[in-house]
């Protein structure tokens, strides 16, 4: 009954807000209209916005008693250096206009919606409840069958029993003309197309800043592996081969050198192959994100269980994100939540593809960590997303979505 309570508050409340509204929409427009060739009508403007968009808020959050939750804002940054730009921004955007047009509309809608959500509440209420109140109004010159129901006792117990049949189809009556309102409400309220795609812009142009911030940290690391790693070796490996041609030269032992400048060989080919499958791994191209994950998982001190279809191949993108998310899960599970254990989850909906990787680890993770930001970097370049759940004493859960339509 909480959301019926809801519903009817909705309704009830929506007639003095239509009128309040409307009132306002009559004196704001007679406002601006009268002051817009003077200087004042910049700033009146401005400040009519300011509280049209106020009204609307609260209509927002209105609607969130039947919608459980209020209605998302539209707005964008009303930027400008001057009152002239500032006023052209808040006019340009729909949902100035869109606001105004529901503050009028509100007043026949919420009128309407009231009205009969009271008469419905009421009526039927007053018939459950007839043998409270019934005996004190007699009417002995009622029409049948209201004067049989009213002045005898069965009668008031009968509206009783019709009021109590009743009640479920009162209930889908106020819950029927509630989410009638709210529908209205949210095609005027909730943010355009316009709203949608500034938005959508901002936020790739972010990811897409990220993205680039990403790959120039993966370069340089890169660059300092092959500086501190393999090229080191190398230059180790000449130096030890010219000291042994020397002593060759000159007659002396060099098989010592030569085998040591064959382990530094083997070490600075075993530092490539790190780094090349730290780049992106040759079995993730020739067979695929399970079996790339199943090597992972090998190489990996943790006891892995790995789930999914082992014959499924994904966009080459979504596998090399895949990939990392979850080698970073297994590395991030060993060295920081000490877990013994991990599972890894591949799974395909109709719209995307799912990676789970949940630990048996000590929990606390930030999910606002270096570690955990460059791989939601890397997620977020693709539109996907990426959550961890990480409660005090475990289990860690790292859940990201790949959109990829099938």
């Amino acid at each position: 009954m909480k959301t019926t309570a809801r519903a009817l508050a909705y309704l009830a409340t929506g007639i003095p807000a239509g009128a309040a509204g409307l009132a306002w929409s009559i004196a704001a427009t007679l406002a601006v209209g009268l002051l817009a060739v003077t200087q004042l009508g910049g700033p009146v403007f401005l400040g009519a916005a300011w509280v049209t968009r106020r009204l609307a808020t609260v209509e927002r959050w209105r609607a969130g008693w039947v919608l459980g939750q209020p209605i998302a804002e539209p707005y964008l940054p009303a930027t400008g250096d001057t009152l002239g730009r500032r006023v052209a921004a808040v006019a340009s955007q729909p949902a100035t206009w869109r606001d105004l047009a529901w503050l009028v509309v509100l007043f026949p809608i919420g009128l309407a919606g009231g009205v009969a959500g009271i008469v419905i509440a009421a009526v039927d209420a007053g018939a459950i409840l007839a043998p409270a109140w019934a005996w004190a109004v007699p009417n002995p010159h009622a029409p049948f069958p209201m004067k049989p129901l009213m002045t005898t006792t069965p009668g008031r117990f009968g509206l009783t029993v019709i009021g109590l049949a009743l009640l479920p189809l009162a209930v889908w009556l106020l819950r029927t003309l509630a989410r009638l309102q709210t529908a209205a409400a949210r095609a005027l309220l909730a943010p355009g197309l316009h709203a949608r795609l500034v938005k959508e812009t901002a936020r790739l142009a972010q990811t897409r800043a990220r993205v680039v911030d990403a790959q120039a940290a993966e370069l340089r690391r890169i660059e300092r592996d092959l500086h501190d790693g393999a090229q080191a070796r190398l230059v180790a490996t000449g130096m030890i081969l010219a000291l042994a041609a020397r002593k060759l030269r000159n007659g002396g032992a060099a098989a010592p050198d030569v085998e040591l400048a064959r382990r530094q060989l083997d070490e600075a080919l075993a530092e490539l192959r790190r780094l090349v499958r730290g780049i992106h791994p040759p079995i993730l191209t020739d067979r695929g994100l399970h079996a790339a994950l199943a090597a992972l998982a090998a190489d990996s001190p943790l006891t892995v269980e790995l789930r999914g279809d082992p014959g499924e191949r994904y966009p080459p993108a979504v596998e090399s994100a895949a990939y990392f998310v979850v080698a970073e899960g297994l590395a991030n599970a060993g060295k920081h939540a000490f877990a013994s254990g991990c599972l890894v989850e591949l799974a395909r909906t109709p719209a995307s593809i799912v990676v789970t990787l949940t630990d048996d680890g000590r929990g606390g993770a930030d999910p606002a960590g270096a570690g955990l930001d460059g791989l939601r970097r890397r997620v977020e370049a693709l539109d996907g997303t990426l959550s961890v759940t990480s409660p005090p004493g475990g289990p860690t859960v790292l859940h990201a979505e790949f959109p990829c339509a099938s």
